[in-house]
C-alpha cells in the first residue's frame, strides 16, 4: 500500500548515498553508529481527531566515533516495515531528520510528521505503531532499526452526560444519559463506541472529588442511560478509562439541584 511505495522511494534515494542500504525489513549495523533515546510525541500517545491532521515530532540521539553523517525515521503500522499497511515520512523535503551537533561524536536528531485522517491514519490502523530509523557516521558506518520505538496512535474520544430532571426532589429518580463517541478516520466524523464499560460518577457540591456510583456499558450506538436516587446537590458525569485504540475521557459534570 501507500507506505510500501514510500519505503521503496526512500530506500532508492538512500542507495545513491555513500553505501548500499540493506533491506528495509531487517535490522543492520556496520561499525559503531548507534541510535538511542527515541521519543515520539513527547512520550505521549498520538491522539488524532476525525478530520484535522496531527503534527508530531520524533527525536533521537545518534552517535559515531567519526561524527554523525545524517539520519532518518519513518513511522509505520504493521508487523514490519516491509509488510506495513500505512505510515508516514517526515515533512522535510528530503525526508531526513534535522540533526544538531552536541559534540564531535554525538548529534540530536528530530523529524516532524503529519498524521491525517483517511490519508496516513485509517480506522484499522489505530493502536501500536513503530519507528523505522537509520543513521550514518561520517566514515560511512551505519545502523538501521526496524523497530526503534513502539508508540500508540489513538482515535480521539468524546463523552457527554446529562442528568434530569433539574431540579429534583430528594428521594426521586434521576436519569443520567450520555454518549461515548470516537473519531472515525475513514468517514471524517465521530461514531458511537459500542459495548464499552463506562463509570457513572458523582461529586457532591463543594467537593473536588468524584466517586464511582456504578459501571454500565454503552449501547451499540455508544449511548448511555441509567438511573440513581436523588440525595444531595452535586454533579454527575460519565468516565471512560480508555483502550489501546481510544484515549480515556471524562464528561463535563452536570449539576443537579436536589430540593
Amino acid at each position: 500500500m501507500r507506505i510500501r511505495a514510500t519505503v521503496a522511494a526512500v530506500s532508492g534515494a538512500l542507495a545513491l548515498s555513500v553505501f548500499a542500504v540493506p533491506a528495509a525489513h531487517a535490522d543492520e549495523v556496520q561499525g559503531d553508529t548507534t541510535i538511542s533515546g527515541v521519543v515520539v510525541n513527547g512520550g505521549k500517545a498520538v491522539v488524532v481527531g476525525a478530520t484535522a491532521k496531527k503534527t508530531i515530532t520524533v527525536s533521537f540521539t545518534v552517535k559515531d566515533a567519526s561524527g554523525v553523517g545524517w539520519a532518518q525515521a519513518i513511522l509505520y503500522h504493521g508487523a514490519d516495515i516491509d509488510s506495513s499497511d500505512t505510515g508516514a515520512v517526515a515533512t522535510s523535503s528530503n525526508h531526513r531528520a534535522t540533526c544538531t551537533t552536541v559534540n564531535a561524536t554525538t548529534s540530536t536528531c528530530k523529524s516532524t510528521f503529519n498524521l491525517t485522517p483517511n490519508t496516513e491514519v485509517f480506522n484499522f490502523a489505530a493502536g501500536s505503531w513503530k519507528v523505522w530509523a537509520i543513521a550514518t557516521g561520517k566514515d560511512s558506518d551505519y545502523v538501521q532499526k526496524d523497530n526503534a520505538k513502539t508508540f500508540q496512535v489513538q482515535r480521539l474520544s468524546k463523552l457527554t452526560a446529562d442528568a434530569t430532571p433539574e431540579p429534583v426532589k430528594k428521594g426521586k429518580t434521576i436519569t443520567v444519559t450520555g454518549k461515548l463517541t470516537r473519531a472515525n478516520w475513514d468517514a471524517g466524523t465521530y461514531s458511537g463506541y459500542s459495548t464499552q464499560p463506562v463509570k457513572l460518577q458523582f461529586r457532591k457540591n463543594g467537593s473536588s472529588t468524584y466517586t464511582t456510583v456504578k459501571t454500565i456499558k454503552t449501547s451499540s450506538t455508544g449511548a448511555l442511560k441509567t438511573t440513581v436516587t436523588a440525595s444531595v446537590d452535586g454533579y454527575f458525569r460519565y468516565s471512560f478509562a480508555g483502550t489501546s485504540t481510544t484515549p480515556a475521557v471524562n464528561a463535563t459534570g452536570d449539576f443537579v439541584d436536589v430540593r
